[in-house]
């Protein structure tokens, strides 16, 4: 072998071995993709069901309201992933930063979002019970599980009284806590299910930038069913982004009016308590999921609009929705054949 012809397959093969370690190197990206679907209205892959209504029947029903996900990478992602990942019409990749910031474990982020999914449960419990006209008042969203109210408290306790002191708004409540201090213990009267009950709670200490005492609850003007709803799927996935479809399946379990008529809607969306639907992220992606799942009609927050446009999968019809009541209605004009508002 000539020595141009050493020269030509030593370099060759550091070529190759430096090929090949650049493509298995590790890089700082994720990647997402299409993630399950899941209908709100049946059970999950554990075969339990997901919306569980206790204190009354709830309707049989017959159509999907499919939430939406989207996977995200766990492990490292080397450049050939990546590489692969830019190609793909039904991947993104993105800096594991995007996901993952700076100082914050995965655990800590993930642990982030159980309390977020969590929070949305409650709100999109909240806003269906507005939107199904049960009577309003002021009450428990949200407990803190390190505070004396936990396992005294409950979302959907109506509050009445603190220490003796009537409380109907989150002013006078935040008023009567201003004068107590950390340690105190409280008598808290409130409603559970209409029934008036009494708990005694040991006050926390003030939150950042707070004075006072506090009781351990988010609260907030909400509506009052004699009934409750338990929704599950808190370890499965994370985030706010289900809201809308928890709340149309609340809806579609105890409501007078069948929003499905036994067709295939899926669609994503963080909720509030008054029923305010706000946009979320990766919303290009559950599209590609429900459509893949069989959905023919997907609702879409209206500030995704701009994420939407040239992204939406053929078969797919999306429709803006605003508010939880302005996807109910719009859910009745498409079964009696009316025009609904698109992106």
């Amino acid at each position: 072998m000539t020595r141009r012809a050493r020269t030509l397959l030593v370099a060759g093969v550091l070529f190759l071995v430096l090929f090949v370690l650049a493509v298995l190197m590790p890089v700082p990206y994720v990647v997402l993709s299409p993630g399950p679907t899941l209908n709100t209205l049946g059970t999950d892959d554990q075969n339990r069901t997901i919306i569980v209504i206790k204190g009354r029947q709830a309707n049989k029903t017959s159509g999907n309201l499919n939430l939406t996900t989207v996977d995200v990478t766990t492990k490292k992602v080397t450049a050939f992933q990546a590489l692969i990942g830019w190609l793909q019409h039904d991947r993104v990749v993105v800096p594991r930063s995007a996901i993952y910031p700076p100082g914050q474990s995965e655990d800590q982020i993930n642990q982030e979002d159980t309390q977020q999914f969590a929070s949305s449960q409650n709100y999109a419990t909240a806003a269906a019970f507005c939107e199904l006209h049960y009577p309003d008042g002021f009450g428990v969203l949200g407990v803190e599980a390190s505070t004396g109210a936990n396992d005294k408290l409950k979302p959907f306790d109506e509050l009445l009284s603190v220490g003796g002191t009537p409380v109907d708004s989150q002013q006078k409540l935040t008023a009567v806590l201003a004068n107590r201090k950390p340690g105190e213990t409280v008598t808290v009267a409130f409603k559970r299910l209409g029934k008036p009950m009494t708990a005694s709670i040991k006050l926390s200490p003030p939150g950042q930038g707070q004075t006072g005492a506090r009781i351990g609850i988010t609260v907030g003007e909400q509506c009052f069913a004699p009934f409750e709803v338990d929704l599950g799927l808190g370890d499965q996935i994370g985030g706010p982004s289900a809201g809308l479809m928890f709340a149309l399946g609340i809806m579609e379990k105890v409501g007078p009016t069948d929003l499905t008529k036994g067709k295939y809607i899926a669609g994503t969306g963080e909720i509030q308590p008054d029923g305010k639907v706000l946009p979320i992220g990766g919303i290009q992606l559950k599209m590609i999921a429900a459509r893949r799942a069989g959905a023919s009609i997907f609702l879409a927050p209206k500030d995704n609009c701009a994420d939407v446009r040239g992204a939406t999968p053929k078969g797919l019809n999306v429709i803006r929705v605003d508010a939880l009541h302005d996807a109910v209605q719009d859910l009745l004009d498409v079964q009696n054949g009316k025009p609904v508002p698109h992106c």
